[in-house]
């Protein structure tokens, strides 16, 4: 587990094929403190297990549905990466709870400097929106954020100038894409909901299809199912 704030910035030293997957060594320093070959680690926001470290660089190996669903598939040596270690217990969660498990690639729509903040549209799958709230947590290429507007397929979060410039935020372009993991606490939710709904709605023939959002549950529902 993560929690999304950025330790430091490594760089990609190769790449090499490892069947349908890819073997990638990143160049780091603070976070080789104390990390071991097994330990988790998360790159641009996807968990990775370290298979190899030295002095100067580790090792780990991405697999085939990891280049599917993420950002790996682009990657090329010199590129920087957001590098954040496993949390430990008893360390202090000051992001949000991030499992590096990534939901999707949205794309920057548009990049727009304030005075003192920047803000950042992204545009992502819009099956992805009922895990969306406006001021809550996202995790970006592995940084924790707070969504400040929501649309029907694009949210927007305001950064900061010390996250804009300790992470790889500030190297974004317009038409970039970028690796999404939405609130795991939304989705135990609906899940939970979608399971209460299937176990005491008075007609099974109703029950609400998978594919149907947790957000047309109607209040009437609600109240019938005990919830006020």
């Amino acid at each position: 587990m993560f929690t999304g704030l950025v330790e430091e910035i490594g760089v990609v030293r190769s790449l090499s094929p490892q069947g349908r997957g890819i073997r990638i060594t990143v160049a780091a320093q603070r976070v080789l403190h104390d990390i071991h070959i097994d330990d988790s680690i998360s790159i641009n926001g996807v968990c990775q297990t370290v298979v190899r470290r030295d002095a100067s660089s580790f090792d780990v190996e991405a697999v085939e549905e990891t280049l599917l669903k993420t950002t790996f598939s682009t990657l090329y040596p010199g590129k920087r990466v957001n590098l954040e270690r496993a949390l430990a217990i008893g360390d202090r969660l000051g992001g949000h709870i991030v499992q590096g498990h990534v939901d999707t690639r949205g794309t920057v729509r548009a990049i727009r400097k304030h005075e003192t903040s920047w803000l950042v549209t992204i545009e992502f799958p819009q099956e992805f929106a009922r895990y969306i709230v406006p001021v809550g947590s996202i995790c970006v290429d592995g940084v924790s954020l707070t969504v400040a507007r929501l649309e029907h397929a694009a949210f927007t979060v305001s950064i900061i100038p010390h996250t804009w410039v300790h992470t790889t935020l500030h190297e974004l372009a317009v038409g970039n894409t970028v690796n999404l993991e939405f609130d795991v606490l939304g989705k135990y939710i609906e899940r939970m909901m979608l399971h209460h709904y299937h176990r005491h709605t008075l007609d099974p023939t109703h029950a609400l299809p998978h594919s149907q959002s947790i957000t047309d549950i109607s209040e009437e529902w609600l109240t019938r199912m005990g919830y006020s």
